[in-house]
């Protein structure tokens, strides 16, 4: 797949110009996916206007840069303040395709130093996947690439092409060039960058957009704190080549992310019994409409977790195990 990964320049509060100028670099190289930077039809120093700039799924904007997707037949991800219900808006990243949009409303707002987003923005929570070509991609928008638990997430999910956006100062620059070849070698994934460029209320971006291999290799950087862009092919059998080669996506461990949930929230909210019924669930083949657990509260939950099953039967007892369509299964099963 051919990526054109963008480090361009907006003009805050002008989404006409902003729509015309990645129309610009659309025009000028012929790809799959174009990339853009956080906030790029807007700008990202918005402050009180982000709530009159902001559009819905349905909006002008997106409908414009649908058009220039399904003349071209490319996807192009970009980011805009999001408004998904009256009020609401999140900092978003947004791909178009020919036939659909996706949405990935950040999750970690910046509020400090010279951030301010969550005096505009509600956060989000989810970790959407998306398909493009013949890869999946995940999502991401500048402070977010500092929580490996999320990119994690979405390369467990199932992306193999990490897309993050960014509105970086010039401040920030070393942090960004040393996460990103991380996150592309823990998972095993490729990622790529897109930055802004130019000035905005004393902010100077330091453009330099760039993309990484599953092994963490530098495939092209774009200048700093130029306008310009990098094109670069994407291959799936590097994906194929780096897992096998290291593959930390089959060694890691579901039960550490349960362990650092309960960290995160300052007590045991998945204790062992807890642990042991997901255990158990997982190793329950196939839909079920119903089962029975000898045990406890806390291993009907861990097995409801794993399974999705809605109707779960406990029968207090010391003794561990589950009957499901007539075949008992013990914690040891």
């Amino acid at each position: 797949m051919k990526v054109c990964i963008v480090s361009a320049s907006p003009k805050v509060g002008n989404k006409k110009r902003n729509i015309k100028k990645m129309k610009k670099y659309i025009d000028k190289e012929e790809a799959d996916l174009y990339i853009f930077g956080e906030m790029f039809l807007t700008g990202y120093v918005c402050r009180e206007e982000i709530f009159s700039l902001a559009e819905d799924g349905e909006g002008d904007s997106i409908r414009e840069i649908k058009e220039i997707a399904e003349q071209r037949n490319c996807s192009i991800v970009f980011g805009m303040p999001f408004e998904e219900r009256k009020g609401m808006v999140y900092n978003s990243a947004v791909l178009v395709r020919p036939k659909g949009i996706g949405i990935y409303k950040k999750n970690f707002l910046a509020n400090f130093g010279p951030f301010e987003e969550k005096f505009f923005f509600s956060p989000g929570n989810d970790m959407p996947v998306f398909k493009v070509k013949n890869f999946n991609i995940g999502m991401c928008i500048c402070y977010d690439i500092f929580f490996p638990e999320l990119i994690k997430g979405l390369v467990l999910k199932g992306a193999d092409l990490i897309v993050c956006i960014s509105a970086s100062p010039s401040i920030t620059k070393i942090y960004f060039e040393r996460v990103l070849p991380a996150r592309a070698t823990e998972n095993t994934a490729f990622v790529v960058y897109s930055n802004l460029v130019g000035e905005e209320e004393g902010l100077s971006f330091w453009g330099g957009s760039q993309a990484y291999t599953p092994r963490g290799e530098l495939i092209d950087k774009a200048e700093y704190f130029k306008e310009g862009y990098i094109v670069c092919n994407i291959d799936e059998e590097e994906l194929k080549e780096a897992r096998i080669a290291r593959p930390t996506l089959r060694d890691t461990k579901a039960d550490l992310f349960l362990d650092l949930y309960s960290i995160a929230k300052n007590k045991d909210v998945f204790n062992e019994n807890v642990k042991i019924g997901i255990r158990i669930g997982e190793k329950i083949k196939g839909k079920v409409n119903e089962i029975d657990v000898y045990g406890n509260e806390d291993v009907a939950f861990g097995i409801k977790l794993s399974t999705g099953c809605n109707k779960i039967n406990v029968i207090p007892s010391k003794e561990i195990k589950v009957i499901v369509d007539g075949k008992e299964m013990g914690a040891e099963s």
